[in-house]
């Protein structure tokens, strides 16, 4: 049955990169393939929410809502309500799959001035899937689905700061039971966040806020989609850090300006040896052999730790033949930058923008984002859209697409 081709398509069309086909590389020039880090369940990074998803998907630092969970928990303590309820729901590959998309339920609860619970529920349909065997005959008509539940604690630390742990249990059923061996996937994961935010006087007549949040999320077990299997992938345990500016212009008018930078603490590939004829080594044990960078069959930990030096340094073009891109140039292609930019007026009213920029080795995910919000007493309203920049059609799972969230305030 063809279980394996179908959760490899799966994987590939979650992590919504572009083709992982060759690109010119400025910098170096000539023809290079591209390395990029894959992980399993990587629906738990997709940003669920219309607020930071129209500024660049940023918000380790940005003010706090019901939605940030998703960024960094530790701002649950910044909450200007006592309680709120958050939903928000994005559509997914809508030019492909009509019924595919992540729904995202939030809640968060004041517990006092200095501490504070959150609580989320994410939900991602794969659509309606028709499972075949090898001959090409129908095997029914599924639903693959994944979902993630998490919970928080935050409180503050400081007069400033603030810290949070979290705890999340994931679940992906892509084989729905189909195929020998197939079996559910599922993780045991943590964040662990800090959050520092304080009024500032940089500027003349003007109030001013200045904040920083780093945050590592999904800290937690692998995942296998086969039970006889030994083999298990990483989930997107990663890391976002950043810092962010209000100013309040006046009695009526804020602008707001932040940048999040974001890494995979997942091992990178490395470059694995070829015999002459083009095709790859293996040793004794039947086990492809690391010419350039390091194993990734490692534990979750020292995956953590060797991401940040990992990197191979090395690739190969359209010949086929190895060329070198620097240990030091690759890793600092790992780390992805969000801008954000939002204005609110008395309040009510806000407009958002963003964005998003990742290298061409590692994906070639870059977009901009706009956004707009309207409050209305204890409701509201955020909106999102998502235009891809780098010249390709089809390059983002989320781009000529509108998404929504409501939100109410106790």
């Amino acid at each position: 049955m063809k279980i394996k081709a179908f959760l490899l398509l799966a994987i590939g069309i979650l992590i919504g990169f572009q083709s992982y086909g060759q690109y010119y590389d400025e910098l170096t020039g000539g023809e290079r393939n591209p390395n990029v880090i894959t992980t399993a369940v990587p629906f738990i990074s997709i940003a669920p929410d219309s607020r930071g998803g129209a500024m660049g998907d940023c918000g380790v630092s940005s003010e706090a809502d019901v939605f940030s969970m998703n960024y960094n928990p530790a701002k649950y303590t910044y909450l200007k309500e006592d309680m709120s309820v958050g939903l928000g729901y994005s559509p997914w590959l809508q030019h492909l799959v009509p019924d595919m998309h992540l729904a995202y339920l939030a809640f968060a609860k004041k517990l006092n001035s200095e501490s504070a619970l959150g609580a989320t529920l994410r939900y991602f349909s794969c659509g309606d899937i028709t499972f075949r065997d090898a001959a090409g005959n129908s095997l029914g008509d599924y639903k693959p689905n994944e979902w993630a539940v998490d919970a928080t604690y935050s409180r503050m630390l400081t007069d400033y700061l603030s810290g949070a742990v979290a705890g999340r249990f994931i679940y992906s059923n892509l084989t729905q039971g189909q195929g020998e061996g197939s079996s559910v996937g599922w993780s045991v994961a943590a964040d662990v966040a800090v959050y520092y935010k304080r009024p500032v006087e940089w500027f003349r007549d003007m109030d001013a806020e200045f904040a920083w949040g780093v945050c590592v999320n999904n800290i937690g077990s692998k995942v296998s989609y086969r039970s006889t299997s030994v083999d298990k992938d990483f989930i997107p345990t990663t890391l976002r850090f950043g810092p962010s500016m209000k100013l309040d212009l006046d009695e009526y008018n804020s602008l707001s300006f932040m940048v999040d930078v974001t890494k995979l603490l997942v091992p990178t590939p490395p470059l694995y040896a070829k015999n002459p004829n083009g095709s790859y080594m293996v040793d004794e044990n039947g086990n492809l052999v690391v010419e350039e960078g390091m194993s990734d069959d490692v534990s979750v930990m020292v995956g953590i730790i060797h991401s940040f030096y990992d990197a191979p340094g090395y690739s190969y073009d359209g010949y086929g033949n190895k060329v070198g891109l620097g240990k030091f140039y690759e890793e600092l292609c790992e780390y992805n930058i969000g801008l954000g930019a939002e204005y609110w007026y008395n309040n009510v009213f806000a407009v958002r923008a963003g964005y998003f920029n990742e290298t061409a080795l590692k994906g070639n995910r870059k977009y901009i984002t706009l956004g707009a919000a309207l409050k209305y007493n204890v409701f509201g309203l955020d909106v999102s859209y998502l235009v891809p920049v780098n010249g390709s059609y089809g390059s983002n799972p989320l781009e000529d697409t509108w998404r929504f969230n409501l939100t109410y305030d106790f």
